[in-house]
């Protein structure tokens, strides 16, 4: 690979980790590609350039945040991924320290996301992440909901406390179980989840997320805080902080060998994932002498543990639907051990994984359990006798509909909304808040009447009864006619709230008004050939599409005849708004305002004659503006688009 290539490679997947929180590859092959790299550098310095990921110390800061300095560098480390290598680093520092003795402090590396927090008069004042080492972003409310990170300590001088969140296995477990449930993608590990739960705009969706913050560093005015990394430690536990307790002075390389041996025994039995040993010169003056390169600090450096991979065969590849109709290809797998945990299947994520991979049932493979929760196949390394290549099913394995795979997507999908895999799904949609709105109908009553078999269809719901919810679970009657209430009401509820009840991709609340606007009826809607349907605003190809293929499944059809049948409000009466006060003008909504929700400003522009966007741009024609707006606000002021509060929104509609 040239090596310009070989840059940007590790630049696009150091913006996937870093920025996106969306890992393709795993550790082991980002060190590979960065040796790589690092290799030809070395061969020929002049070949280095400033923009080289080898030159930096991590990826930018993610947008949505206000970005602040660091009060000092939060510098990355060099890696050992053998003994040798390690043994390498601790005769630099002997030849470096000469006779002089000194210690190691070895500590887990824990994965997760590092995070400075800074305290002044015993108060957590401030929270950063790491971003690129020099800026991070400010994420102090998000911060604050971490339990194991204290608000107050004893401590009231400045100081600053640097360590990493994380989320424990068992919290990263029921997460992935919950997106499931909502039929959202699984975190493919949980650094990526902590890093995505910390970055979260609202804290409170942080809070659910169970993050947990192991203390490091102690600092005062951005230098080591005490004289030795043991020291710091203590004091960092004195003050409330938590610290690891997985953390042992060294006084030679050999026990430096011996703890790190240990733990990797010890790593399956962990409640937290890590990825190596972390060891630290202890005295702080003798890491000062020590120094730096242009990268790295000279007195610390990571072990890598290696990735934990077998060999095993590939006895069958079947097809699992998900709870949003997505077809998953799911190697089923020779039992082999890996790492003490036995593994028998394997996700292969789309058709064209297995392309890449050029796999066939029959064949050996090698798997890898690497940070990773769940098992990944890394590569082919033989061939079966009779291997049996394998073809995406032409219909949905579970209910026999038809499936499609839209242009530009790698997901097969079961367009059938009824589908018993995404039945769930499909129901708690339609009666969610912002779309029909029935009160009372929501997941543990959903997982009960669809268990029950009283709801095979959304249509179903129309036909429960008082009785038969009453006698469900932790229901009873009064409950039970609060639902049917709920029910009934949602059969007065206008026509772009069914349609966007229909779960068609790519169709929500916005393109659901655009098409009643435009058609007036559901049955136009079905009717309509693609060109009609993109003379609708706002309707291009991919949603025209994505309309005729859910009204061509006979099973979408029935559905929603059987709605008509019930009653429901499936034509419209498009409201001449052209000449309301706020016509042909663009709003975007952020932050939380006085007394509207969301939703309810939302309706005053509309009705007003104005509309509403979900992001800024140059064709924005003002930005609605309340407490803790976000990354919106700070674009707007780039842009120099006009804020309003709501008291001047409501003075411009007036």
């Amino acid at each position: 690979m040239e090596i310009e290539q070989l840059r940007e490679e590790l630049r696009r997947h150091e913006h996937l980790y870093y920025v996106l929180d969306s890992p393709e590859i795993t550790d082991a092959e980002y060190d590979k590609l960065m040796r790589e790299l690092k290799k030809l550098e070395d061969a020929d310095p002049s070949l280095i350039t400033p923009d080289s990921p080898t030159q930096r110390v991590g990826g930018a800061p993610r947008e949505g945040f206000t970005k602040l300095p660091h009060s000092s560098p939060m510098l990355s480390l060099d890696n050992a991924l053998n003994e040798g290598e390690l043994r390498d680093f601790d005769r630099r520092v002997r030849e470096l320290l000469g006779d002089e003795p000194f210690q190691y402090v070895a500590e887990l590396k824990l994965d997760g996301l590092s995070m400075a927090t800074h305290y002044d008069g015993g108060q957590l004042e401030l929270a950063l992440t790491r971003g690129d080492g020099a800026t991070g972003e400010d994420v102090t409310p998000n911060a604050r909901t971490i339990r194991s990170l204290p608000l107050k300590t004893t401590e009231l001088t400045p100081f600053e406390a640097r360590g990493e969140v994380i989320i424990s296995n068992k919290a990263f477990q029921r997460l992935n179980e919950d997106r499931e449930e909502e039929g959202l993608p699984r975190y493919a590990n949980p650094r990526n989840s902590a890093a995505g739960s910390l970055r979260m705009l609202d804290p409170q969706v942080t809070a659910a997320r169970q993050l947990d913050y192991y203390a490091y560093f102690y600092l005062t005015n951005g230098q080591p805080g005490a004289p030795s990394h043991s020291e710091a430690l203590a004091k960092l536990s004195r003050l409330g902080f938590k610290v690891n307790p997985a953390h042992r002075v060294c006084p030679d390389v050999e026990s430096l060998l011996d703890f790190i041996r240990e733990y990797e025994a010890q790593r399956e039995t962990l409640p937290y994932e890590i990825d190596g040993v972390v060891a630290k010169v202890d005295s702080i003056d003798q890491q000062n002498r020590l120094g730096w390169t242009a990268k790295f600090p000279r007195w610390a450096i990571a072990f890598k543990y290696a990735a934990r991979q077998a060999e095993t065969i590939v006895e069958k590849i079947d097809v699992q639907v998900g709870r949003t109709g997505a077809l998953t290809p799911v190697a089923h797998l020779k039992p082999v051990s890996v790492s003490g945990v036995t593994v028998s299947r394997s996700t292969l994520h789309n058709e064209d994984e297995i392309a890449r991979l050029g796999l066939a049932e029959g064949d050996t493979v090698v798997v890898e359990r690497s940070g990773d929760v769940i098992p990944k196949v890394v590569k082919v390394i033989a061939e079966g006798a009779d291997r049996k290549l394998f073809t995406m099913p032409t219909a949905c394995p579970v209910c026999q509909g038809k499936v499609v795979r839209p242009e530009g997507e790698v997901i097969w999908r079961c367009v059938n909304v009824n589908c018993p895999a995404r039945l769930k799904n499909s129901v708690r949609h339609f009666a969610s808040r912002n779309v029909m709105d029935i009160t009372g109908l929501g997941k543990e009553l959903v997982d009960q009447v669809v268990d029950k078999g009283l709801v095979k269809s959304i249509a179903d719901i129309y036909e429960l009864k008082a009785e038969d919810l009453a006698a469900l679970e932790r229901m009873g009657q009064k409950s039970a006619e609060r639902v049917m209430a709920g029910i009934a009401k949602s059969k007065t509820l206008p026509l772009p709230r069914v349609i966007n009840g229909l779960g068609i991709p790519f169709v929500g609340e916005r393109t659901g008004q655009i098409l009643a606007d435009h058609f007036g009826s559901l049955d136009a809607i079905r009717s309509a050939d693609e060109p009609s349907l993109q003379q609708a605003e706002e309707v291009g190809p991919k949603v025209s599409q994505s309309i005729l293929r859910f009204f061509e499944d006979e099973h979408n059809k029935a559905l929603v005849d059987r709605l008509a049948a019930a009653g429901l409000t499936l034509t419209h009466q498009k409201v001449d708004r052209s000449g309301g006060p706020l016509a042909g003008l663009t709003f975007v909504i952020t932050g939380t305002l006085p007394t509207l929700s969301r939703d309810e400003a939302k309706a005053l522009i509309e009705n007003a004659g104005g509309k509403v966007s979900g992001s800024v741009s140059k064709k924005t024609s003002y930005l609605v503006a309340g407490e803790e707006a976000g990354s919106k606000l700070d674009k707007a002021k780039e842009l120099n688009i006009p804020i309003l509060d709501e008291a001047a929104l409501q003075s411009k509609i007036a």
